[in-house]
């Protein structure tokens, strides 16, 4: 590669940090004369606006939160993938953006490196990644819908989506008869971004294993603890 294709693939885990630490949670608690950290279960996410300020603005953040997931990564793949094949340094700089833009959300620099959990990022990430983890993606999304419509736990659907989604990438991959080997990069993430997820959700898995975890609220007004 040229030096010049080296200092692109630099500046794309920065670009997806830049994207994923627009803190939009906040942003709309604010808009609505909020402080979202000092509301419900204090969480910055989609969840907590949902329950601190409504439903129809927690979709918004959840679609928000989402986008800046996908947009780059989405970008970053259309860009990179002009080559032939698909090359380690072209899969690491489109990790590199994805795992910038999780990141951002966790840890956004507009929150002095505070953020949400980072679960509808992680999902605009994998969706971006057309077509190795859309569609295993979306296999792990009607999971996480129909545990939490089921047991009433976001956090819970949130880690049982989190977990079978390497076990839906390894079987994608089978069905369309594509090699793992020619992908390493892709296979550590699709291991390592789950378990991120998790290890973000390990006071939602006490409180679950204790018996502690309130569920989603059946009807407007009740609340729940993620």
């Amino acid at each position: 590669m040229t030096s010049q294709q080296w200092c692109i693939y630099a500046v794309l885990p920065i670009i997806g940090y830049l994207f994923g630490s627009m803190p939009f949670a906040v942003l709309i608690a604010k808009s609505k004369g909020i402080d979202l950290r000092a509301h419900g279960s204090g969480n910055l996410g989609a969840t907590n606006v949902a329950r601190v300020i409504g439903r129809k603005w927690g979709y918004l953040c959840f679609l928000l939160d989402l986008a800046k997931g996908f947009v780059p990564v989405l970008a970053a793949g259309v860009y990179l993938r002009q080559a032939p094949a698909l090359m380690l340094a072209e899969q690491l700089a489109w990790l590199g953006v994805a795992l910038g833009a999780i990141a951002g959300h966790m840890f956004s620099f507009w929150l002095r490196f505070r953020g949400g959990k980072g679960v509808a990022t992680s999902l605009g990430v994998l969706l971006g990644f057309w077509p190795y983890f859309t569609l295993p993606a979306l296999a792990a999304a009607a999971l996480w819908v129909a545990v939490t419509l089921i047991w009433r736990y976001v956090s819970l659907g949130s880690i049982v989506a989190a977990a079978a989604f390497p076990i839906f990438f390894f079987a994608t991959c089978l069905l369309r008869g594509k090699n793992l080997a020619e992908v390493p990069a892709l296979l550590v993430f699709a291991l390592l971004m789950p378990a991120l997820v998790i290890y973000r959700h390990r006071s939602n898995l006490a409180r679950l294993l204790g018996g502690r975890e309130n569920k989603i609220a059946a009807k407007p007004g009740n609340k729940e603890r993620l």
